[in-house]
């Protein structure tokens, strides 16, 4: 594998540290400004608002701008955002530094998946998006433990000065290795989100969003789920984190290799009743609490696995419907998955506030099976047409 890829990688896996590693420390957060858990956890909500709001239009806006100058940009951004959270004592102004990390994420997010999508050989299209989207599970494996342990030896803020060096790392990887692509070719504007309107693609959008929406319903409120239903503490939590990495990056692997060579569609579909078969598994442990956390541990590993199994054959199905507006598709995937991410964090905030965290795992377990009626109608819609490719590198989509 080219250098680049690990470095569009390592640049995916800061930007989810950044995000995720709010549930390690979560608690320190909440007693160190005075709020509550539930307000704590809107750090991650607030994070993924802006992200999804701001990835459709960076790459509508930044289109004309160099792939490479532009990720380096919004990285010297992202850096400053976090060195300034490592000083605040404030909670609007941490939330308003989110915003601003989360800005920046979200103009570099889509292009290095466009830029994978580029250089990709033939058939290979969805095992290079699942290397660069292998930085989200790595941020499970590596950044969030760390950061973890970083923030319960030295506090919270220093958590963020971390991601700031990570965002320096970053910043030197792309420019030492990643080649510099021509600016997109101008399209119109109606061009660019014509992809939306398409029914299979606006299906599959909100399918993606029920997909992540139920998976971070449970993740983002990891701790007080754990502590709950097998007193799980802080240093086993980043344990389980580590888990959580590795097997979700084996989880991605699979799924984009999956997605090669069984076709998108049956890829998405086997993620996604995996997914729903987990959650259903967690909620009937609730009522054997406590749970011994070695028998949890098998669980935990086939929960991270199948949610990061599902996203590199969503990209790649995008990519097949939208045809020539790939960029753009792209981007509506982020801004979908991060929908999904700060609905999960307010609805399960929500469902921890009134009902307590016994909930999470039978309402997420919903949540999924509305995605994968979602995607079984995307999946029956893209067979009738509608416009759309017929097929991408390595197997066929819609049929």
């Amino acid at each position: 594998m080219p250098a680049w890829l690990f470095a569009l990688m390592f640049t995916t896996f800061t930007f989810a540290t950044d995000d995720y590693v709010i549930a390690g420390v979560l608690p320190a957060i909440a007693a160190d400004l005075g709020v509550s858990e539930a307000a704590a956890g809107q750090l991650v909500t607030v994070f993924s608002l802006a992200f999804a709001l701001g990835a459709p239009v960076a790459s509508v806006v930044a289109a004309r701008l160099p792939r490479r100058r532009l990720i380096g940009g919004a990285l010297l951004v992202f850096v400053a955002a976090n060195w300034a959270a490592a000083f605040t004592e404030s909670y609007p102004l941490l939330m308003a530094l989110r915003v601003l990390a989360a800005l920046a994420a979200a103009a570099v997010v889509p292009a290095a998946y466009a830029i994978a999508t580029a250089l990709a050989p033939e058939g290979r299209t969805g095992r290079y998006l699942a290397l660069v989207m292998g930085g989200l599970t790595g941020s499970l494996a590596l950044g969030v433990p760390i950061g973890t342990w970083v923030g319960g030896a030295f506090g919270w803020q220093a958590t963020f000065g971390l991601g700031g060096a990570l965002g320096v790392v970053a910043l030197a990887a792309v420019y030492g290795t990643v080649p510099e692509l021509p600016a997109a070719p101008a399209v119109p504007m109606g061009e660019r989100l014509r992809p939306l309107a398409r029914p299979p693609v606006l299906l599959g959008l909100l399918g993606i969003v029920a997909i992540v929406m139920g998976s971070m319903m449970v993740l983002t409120y990891l701790a007080p789920y754990l502590r709950d239903l097998a007193g799980v503490g802080a240093a086993e939590l980043g344990w389980i984190f580590v888990l959580a990495g590795v097997a979700g990056f084996a989880g991605g692997h699979l799924g984009g290799r999956a997605a090669d060579r069984w076709g998108a569609d049956r890829a998405l579909l086997a993620g996604v009743g995996g997914f729903t078969a987990v959650m259903a598994a967690f909620t009937v442990c609730w009522f054997v609490r406590p749970v011994p956390l070695p028998a949890l541990l098998p669980l935990l590993a086939i929960w991270a696995a199948v949610s990061w199994w599902i996203p590199p054959p969503a990209q790649t199905r995008l990519l097949a419907m939208a045809g020539s507006a790939g960029p753009q598709a792209l981007a509506l995937n982020s801004s979908a998955v991060y929908v999904g991410v700060s609905f999960g964090g307010a609805l399960g905030g929500v469902l921890l506030e009134s009902w307590g965290s016994a909930v999470l795992p039978a309402v997420a377990a919903l949540v999924e099976v509305a995605a994968l009626l979602l995607m079984w109608a995307a999946v029956r819609s893209a067979g009738r047409g509608y416009g759309v490719a017929a097929s991408v590198p390595g197997g066929r989509v819609g049929g």
